[in-house]
């Protein structure tokens, strides 16, 4: 494939994400792998090198927030387990003295990051879906990012956590949305499809609740397909969350489950990376697909997908059983 130049490459169109009335644009950038020095991808290593400082991570994150803005992405994904994701992006921002309406930034609760800036640390991050876990980190997140919060979502919402039957946090979700959030939720795990159908059901002041839902849909796991057409019809905003399968859908990963994918790249004349945005972006559910780049090379190839989305094939046709995905998600090593 030969390289596409930063002038060349097409810029993301902008949208409304559902009826939230937030612009956001196609692809939009994740610092989850930017905000710690440790993270569930493939590559890692060869991508950041040995120095995950908070300097050298800031630094890095800073000059591709750099980049995606001037590329046009106008929609950043954080959380409160990334590390100092929100610093990093409240940094970035103070330093270019861009306004408050510069960018959509969603963030999420649930998770608390306990890495301790370790690469090795036992425990990274630990779960919580509670009613004082969403007070004490939804405090955290305002006092960082102020009015540039547009979006607080529940973290990885699953049937098991019992979280869409909290009515305490389903009220406290309530008065953020009052006080003028748009409230949403990400799911994960092979029951993904049965929380979004869920979330749809719960209702404050008899309307819905949530206006957005954030789902890992890729090649290889496409299983959330009709719950977030569901969601998209009910004028939701569907964010699309690791696209790349954790980095097993790249160049560099020769698992024998590429080989399909790998020849269809080499048919058009692009890479892995491309063909995997490229199915996420066609989806016409889709409002956003993150992109969790870690150097400028991987945000450009993935703009560079917006070339080839209407020369796929359906996705199903890649897809593996959702429980043998996700078995095999799990064992994915924080690097």
């Amino acid at each position: 494939m030969k390289a596409t130049s930063a002038a060349t490459l097409p810029r993301p169109p902008l949208r409304l994400l559902g009826k939230t009335g937030l612009v956001v644009s196609a692809i939009g950038l994740g610092l989850a792998a930017l905000g710690r020095p440790a993270y569930m991808a493939l590559g890692r290593d060869e991508d950041l090198g040995t120095d995950r400082s908070v300097l050298a991570m800031k630094r890095r994150c800073h000059a591709l927030l750099d980049t995606a803005h001037a590329a046009g992405i106008r929609y950043v994904d954080v959380a409160r387990s990334y590390g100092l994701a929100e610093q990093f992006l409240s940094t970035w921002w103070n330093e270019r003295q861009l306004p408050d309406t510069a960018l959509t930034v969603g963030s999420k609760w649930g998770y608390t990051y306990t890495g301790q800036w370790q690469l090795d640390a036992p425990i990274h991050e630990v779960k919580r879906l509670s009613i004082d876990t969403l007070r004490r980190q939804s405090l955290e997140t305002r006092s960082i990012l102020g009015p540039r919060l547009s979006l607080y979502q529940i973290h990885s919402a699953t049937l098991d956590s019992r979280v869409l039957e909290d009515r305490h946090v389903l009220a406290e979700m309530v008065e953020l949305r009052q006080e003028g959030l748009c409230v949403g939720l990400t799911v994960t795990g092979p029951r993904q499809a049965d929380v979004i159908w869920r979330a749809l059901e719960v209702r404050a002041d008899g309307v819905g609740l949530f206006q957005t839902v954030q789902a890992t849909w890729n090649l290889l796991e496409p299983s959330a397909s009709r719950a977030l057409a569901d969601a998209s019809a009910e004028g939701l905003g569907v964010i699309v969350k690791e696209v790349l399968a954790n980095g097993r859908l790249t160049n560099q990963h020769s698992g024998p489950e590429l080989q399909q994918i790998r020849a269809h790249a080499v048919r058009l004349g692009t890479t892995v990376e491309a063909i995997a945005v490229a199915s996420a972006v066609a989806q016409p559910w889709a409002h956003i697909v993150l992109s969790g780049a870690v150097t400028r090379q991987q945000l450009d190839g993935h703009l560079a997908a917006l070339n080839f989305v209407p020369a796929l094939m359906p996705a199903e046709r890649f897809a593996e059983p959702s429980e043998l995905y996700w078995r095999r998600r799990s064992r994915v090593a924080w690097t």
